[in-house]
């Protein structure tokens, strides 16, 4: 008789991001942020969408699961909130709260809560937030033993770990604790920027370039006490994130010039330097701990995880001038990942199962592993809403869609599992030709609905990477930034004169669409193995049109998340300029569509992100 299979399930909740992600005897079944399916952003609530759908990709009731895991431990957080609060409560508050029985306490995030929303009963695992971090980044990886660094703005109490992780097991060497957070740092120069807290901190990374780092020795001599070792102690005296609603006080605006920037008001030079400054102390702080940990772990492989973990720019350069041989990074390196690790540490750790890894492979699974709809599926909606569409053999898909992109066309494209984590990789994607030097803006101004600044990305096919980019790798997952290649770029005289947003005038390369200010661009890799569709897509425009990459940038708009359906897709087509949707075997163009079909409320205004 076969051993029946053991599915657990992993949530992550309550802070930002929340998710839910199932395994089958350790394998990875499913995984999705429940943004997805309330269409809010970063939406903090419990998963109960993103865990029926798990449910549902797994074909298993809840009845089924042998262990729900919880990505930290709420109570820890708790204890760390209430000492925060009590630190600057009155004296008399302080006395109450501290005599409130534990019992009382254990009640806020625990288990009955757990099981009640879920209707299980079976047994429930709280990892701590930077044990699920690591192990989201160390058990998906190709590697037997690796060091582990995650960084981010706050777990229970570590801001930031490092971690030995060898076959199932994952030991964590040592950590820095709240109040010092180098992701809470970053933060707060999102926040002064104006841009959104937990959200907008991508915005900032994006802004740096446009600037000097002329603040960098100001943040490093009156913020952050950065050592040796990469360890640091932040001065609290400049910050508010302790005691109030803002990340920043008086003491810190009166140092950096002025107020906080407001969401919308024009960004000056004073905010793309004080960007470019915040963005190389960062980078600092990551090299010294990266430069630490191999020097006292003599390890080969490094993998990362925790919201800093996507500052893709820093990725890139520990890629580049690490000492690490290899290095991987958890794609959904924020709190969402933190559902997959929590589950993948009660398989290994909990249960002692063992890890089985193929060198130089993931078992991430192209991170698709969210819902797919078949042309079946996509069939019956549209002909459901009565939507004109035209019908292809599913091998033509590719070269008309390659062929649309040549003619300056913009192209939603929804094929296959939805991406888990924040980067569209080839299946919920917005796409263009990246040889136009109007795309970049076009994309941004008419149809994304954002901040003319923001770059974009290049998919390019494994194979012609080298050619267009520096990297001495792959990044299937969009998380690093390499320099554009010498021989593919146009050089801009120093004398031109620009500045500011007005670099994005000038040509900088043969694919300026995807080309940064300073020359760089986020780079995706692409197989075939991992991606067939967008694969064959990208290589036919290659093939026909003498470029092998694209544009690729989510499909969204401002402020909502990447579209999970056919009708979010559908509904997002209609609200912008692209002139294509591509979805399954079906091509619908914009101008045979009713445009009353969209109802006026669904067209707001786009809230900053």
């Amino acid at each position: 008789m076969k051993n029946k299979s053991v599915f657990i399930l992993g949530i992550s909740a309550f802070y930002h991001d929340s998710a839910a992600a199932i395994l089958r005897d350790g394998e990875m079944i499913a995984a999705a942020q429940e943004e997805r399916f309330t269409r809010k952003k970063h939406d903090p609530s419990f998963p109960e969408n993103a865990v029926r759908y798990c449910l549902k990709e797994a074909g298993v009731p809840i009845g089924d699961i042998e262990i729900v895991a919880f990505y930290d431990k709420p109570f820890l957080k708790f204890e760390r909130l209430l000492e925060t609060y009590l630190s600057y409560a009155p004296s008399g508050i302080r006395s109450f709260i501290s005599a409130m029985p534990t019992w009382i306490k254990k009640k806020i995030f625990m288990k009955d809560m757990i099981k009640d929303s879920l209707g299980f009963d079976g047994t429930i695992l709280f990892p701590e937030h930077h044990h699920s971090h690591a192990a989201s980044a160390f058990y998906p990886s190709p590697y037997k033993e690796a060091a582990i660094l995650t960084v981010d703005g706050v777990g229970e109490w570590a801001t930031a770990s490092v971690s030995i992780g060898k076959d199932n097991t994952i030991r964590i060497l040592k950590e820095i604790r709240f109040p010092h957070s180098l992701g809470l740092l970053y933060s707060a120069f999102t926040y002064y920027c104006g841009f959104r807290v937990n959200s907008g901190e991508y915005k900032l990374m994006g802004l740096a370039p446009y600037g000097e780092p002329k603040y960098a020795d100001i943040i490093t001599e009156k913020l952050i006490d950065i050592k040796d070792d990469g360890s640091f102690k932040l001065d609290l005296s400049y910050f508010n994130y302790c005691a109030g609603l803002t990340m920043t006080n008086r003491k810190f605006h009166d140092l950096f010039g002025g107020e906080p920037r407001r969401r919308e008001a024009a960004l000056e030079a004073r905010h793309m330097d004080i960007a470019s400054s915040i963005q190389k102390v960062t980078e600092k702080v990551i090299m010294k701990i990266v430069k630490n940990i191999h020097a006292t772990t003599g390890m080969d492989n490094l993998c990362l995880a925790g919201g800093v973990s996507l500052n893709c720019v820093a990725n890139g350069l520990v890629q580049r001038e690490g000492p690490f041989k290899n290095i991987f990074i958890q794609p959904a390196a924020s709190d969402a990942g933190g559902a997959l690790g929590a589950a993948l540490a009660a398989w290994h750790e909990y249960l002692g199962k063992p890890r089985v890894t193929v060198p130089g492979k993931d078992s991430q699974k192209a991170t698709l592993l969210g819902p797919a709809f078949s042309d079946d599926d996509i069939e019956k909606y549209l002909a459901e809403k009565n939507i004109p569409y035209e019908k292809f053999p599913s091998d033509e898909i590719p070269g008309r869609t390659a062929k649309l992109l040549a003619e300056q066309n913009v192209i939603g494209w929804f094929q296959g599992r939805m991406e888990f984590g924040p980067r569209a990789l080839g299946s919920r994607s917005i796409l263009g030709d990246p040889r136009s030097a109007e795309m970049q803006s076009v994309i941004n101004r008419k149809t994304k609905f954002r901040e003319s600044f923001r770059p974009f990305a290049p998919s390019v096919i494994l194979e012609k990477a080298a050619e267009y980019f520096g990297l001495k790798c792959e990044s299937p997952y969009m998380l690093l930034v390499s320099p554009v290649e010498r021989s593919k770029r146009k050089e801009v005289k120093a004398e031109s004169g620009l500045k500011g947003l007005a670099k994005l005038k000038a040509v900088r390369s043969e694919i300026p669409a995807v080309t940064h200010v300073d020359y760089s661009a986020r780079v995706q890799t692409v197989k075939r193995a991992d991606n067939p569709v967008y694969y064959d897509m990208i290589k036919s425009f290659g093939e026909d049109h003498g470029c092998p990459l694209v544009i690729n940038t989510s499909f969204n708009v401002r402020g909502e998340p990447i579209v999970c359906t056919p009708d979010d897709a559908y509904r997002c087509f209609m609200r912008t300029n692209m002139e294509y949707l591509v979805m399954g075997s079906f091509v619908i163009d914009k101008k045979k569509q009713d445009p009353s079909r969209v109802k006026l409320e669904d067209i707001n205004e786009f809230e900053l992100d």
